[in-house]
């Protein structure tokens, strides 16, 4: 048994960005990263989108080719689980049975989809059904594609990002697409109303259905469809069910390490567990957020991985600085992109600011007349905007809401101000 100086468990994109850094930072000792699954770090965006669409099948998105781990000299271990950690001696086992020791360590092991339950008592459990799809890595994604075939029926339950690039990307291929919703509306988590609307009615005119607000109250399966039915006596047919209906930390090895948890592993500003010798970063860790007066939450995104990783990285070889990042999401939908900075909720007010056929920006204030969140929808070119606002955010700059509805004054004018 062998020291292995950094390990990390987790070979998405937050363990992948944090292996790197720990390089860049002039890290000399072993990293080892330990991935479940058989592919080399890759992106997941794609999967919801492009790998779906494509004519012909892409192969993963890698983040970290075999050449720039060798040249880094980081270990990659495809295909392991880590199923204990020992935090007394510093060692970790995986599931060969097998057990490496750490100087420091990451969890970087992401969230795991929210599964359908039975939603009667007795019910067959859609658990067991071959058509139920949940999309989380390259493999769902390449099984799910086979199933996009022309005329096909896909029943889409859940309304949020994943569930709606999932329809996109089956009408594309020529599928009938219907998308479930429990709730009033989609998009329901951190999109102001009047962008989901913009959303909702880009799908319809691309022939989505949407049944929202309808509660499941029953499904069935034989051996040609599926049947789902509703608390109102409705009932929808189809031939692939698709759930998007959130994600759930993956805590079970934190926990049972005897580590804090709630809601995802808790960590400090830092990143530091209650382990000090013990990080957590991206979809798994709860944090506090320094901009929005320490409230803790849990992101699921995409830049939130990257950053957090790389932030880890220098926790690890013990820089003090506190993660402070503006959250931001995405999502492509046709020829919409949709992004958001910082989190809405925490304002108090939106102000909008249309910009014709570009696209419309909302802003979300504080009590004080700060800036916590900015959302954007229309072209490419939204991204410029949404971006200066993600500097506004972090600068903590009180400003004039009537100026913000006004689209000839740049937003640029308001970091000199």
């Amino acid at each position: 048994m062998s020291d292995h100086g950094m390990i990390i468990i987790g070979a998405g994109e937050t363990g992948a960005r944090a292996a790197a850094e720990l390089r860049s930072l002039g890290w000399a000792g072993r990293i080892t990263l330990i991935g479940e699954e058989a592919h080399a770090p890759y992106e997941r965006p794609p999967l919801s989108k492009q790998m779906l669409q494509e004519e012909d099948q892409p192969s993963p998105a890698s983040i970290l080719l075999a050449e720039h781990t060798a040249e880094q000299r980081i270990e990659l271990r495809k295909a392991y689980k880590a199923v204990a950690i020992d935090t007394r001696n510093h060692r970790i086992t995986l599931n060969d049975g097998s057990s490496l020791t750490y100087e420091r360590l990451l969890l970087a092991t992401g969230a795991q989809p929210r599964k359908l339950a039975s939603p009667q008592p007795g019910s067959d459990s859609p658990l067991a059904w071959t058509g139920v799809f949940y999309l989380r890595t390259y493999g769902d994604a390449v099984s799910l594609r086979e199933r996009l075939q022309p005329r096909k029926r896909i029943a889409v339950i859940g309304g949020g990002f994943i569930g709606l690039e999932v329809a996109a990307s089956a009408r594309a291929r020529g599928c009938e697409v219907t998308v479930i919703e429990a709730g009033p509306r989609i998009l329901m988590r951190g999109v102001p109303e009047a962008i989901a609307g913009i959303v909702a009615a880009r799908h319809q005119s691309a022939g989505v259905q949407f049944k929202l607000g309808s509660a499941i109250a029953g499904m069935s399966s034989s051996k040609e469809e599926y049947l789902i039915r509703f608390g109102n006596g409705d009932s929808l047919a189809c031939d692939t069910i698709v759930a998007g209906i959130g994600a759930i930390p993956e805590t079970a090895l934190a926990s049972e390490s005897g580590l804090a948890v709630e809601n995802g592993i808790l960590v400090d500003e830092r990143l530091a567990t209650s382990d000090p010798d013990i990080f957590a970063a991206g979809d798994c860790c709860s944090f506090p957020h320094p901009l929005y007066g320490g409230r803790r939450i849990r992101l699921e995104s995409w830049r939130n991985a990257q950053d957090q990783g790389t932030h880890a990285a220098g926790s690890m070889l013990g820089a003090a600085a506190a993660y402070a990042a503006v959250p931001w999401f995405w999502s492509d939908q046709y020829d919409l992109t949709l992004q958001v900075a910082g989190l809405p909720d925490a304002g108090t007010t939106t102000v909008h600011r249309s910009l014709g056929a570009k696209g419309d920006l909302f802003f979300h204030l504080t009590a004080e007349n700060r800036l916590a969140a900015a959302s954007g929808i229309g072209g490419p070119g939204i991204a410029k905007d949404i971006r200066l606002a993600e500097m506004i955010i972090a600068s903590q700059a009180v400003l004039d809401a009537e100026v913000l509805t006004q689209p000839e004054l740049k937003l640029k004018a308001l970091l000199r101000s």
